[in-house]
């Protein structure tokens, strides 16, 4: 067997659906498909700027800044846009090109306000982890050290690894969604710091849910074969007894 051949199968196999619907849909409504994504590159780069700017670091700190020490309610208030702050120590165009790849993708696949709540599911689970974690302390295996309440939680990256886990499973292209997580688990063990652990409670969540809607759709199908099947005998029946016996007559019982 030619190794080129099969792996041009296995990667049909793996981004052929994916692809199609993307191409698809993309030719049906061209840059309209988009308008989520392209809000979100604009609004990122203009908060990489602002906060670059002297006068601009403090209001988008006091707007989107997350930490695992503020009241809940003021982080639940910053979580939105926190998924738009850049984090400061690390370039901008690779916040950019992730917003751009996997929420374009997810948009044209899943809609603008599924894409939307899984991307700001992902974020608060990871957001929501924190505080667990520093809660339960160092010595635990979920738990976190008490100086990571001070670590400021913002960008794109949880929403971004939940949003590939989620259009994975959707289209079932379980090699991809498995490097995901597996690229995850490395970065945790390779580095084990705060944005590691919320990528995995991100993680975590998105799983929960397409668990879920698994099962659901599982249940679903096992009821529907039945109702199919009793209208398949019910219509077979009919055409064995004729017209006559599907139709009964003034003078017969019902």
């Amino acid at each position: 067997m030619n190794p080129l051949s099969a792996l041009r199968r296995a990667a049909v196999r793996e981004w052929g659906p994916l692809f199609t619907a993307v191409r698809q849909r993309l030719a049906a409504r061209g840059v309209r498909a988009l308008a989520l994504t392209l809000t979100a590159v604009a609004l990122t780069a203009v908060v990489q700027v602002t906060q670059n700017q002297a006068w601009g670091h403090e209001p988008v700190r006091n707007l989107g800044a997350v930490r695992a020490e503020d009241p809940l309610p003021l982080a639940l208030l910053r979580t939105p846009l926190s998924l738009f702050v850049p984090a400061l120590h690390l370039p901008v165009w690779g916040a950019l090109a992730q917003i751009l790849l996997v929420f374009g993708v997810a948009e044209v696949c899943l809609g603008r306000w599924r894409t939307l709540a899984v991307a700001y599911g992902a974020t608060l689970a990871g957001t929501l982890y924190a505080r667990v974690g520093v809660a339960l302390g160092p010595g635990s295996f979920l738990g976190l050290p008490s100086s990571d309440a001070q670590v400021v939680d913002t960008g794109p990256s949880a929403a971004v690894v939940g949003l590939a886990v989620y259009v994975c499973h959707q289209r079932r292209a379980w090699f991809t969604g498995a490097l995901v997580v597996l690229a995850m688990v490395v970065e945790v063990l390779v580095k084990d710091n705060l944005a590691g652990r919320e990528h995995l409670a991100a993680i975590a969540a998105v799983l929960v849910v397409c668990g879920v809607r698994e099962w659901r759709g599982r249940r679903r199908g096992s009821r529907d074969p039945e109702a199919g099947g009793g209208a398949v005998v019910r219509t077979a029946t009919v055409r064995a007894r004729g017209p006559a016996a599907a139709e009964p007559g003034p003078g017969r019982r019902r």
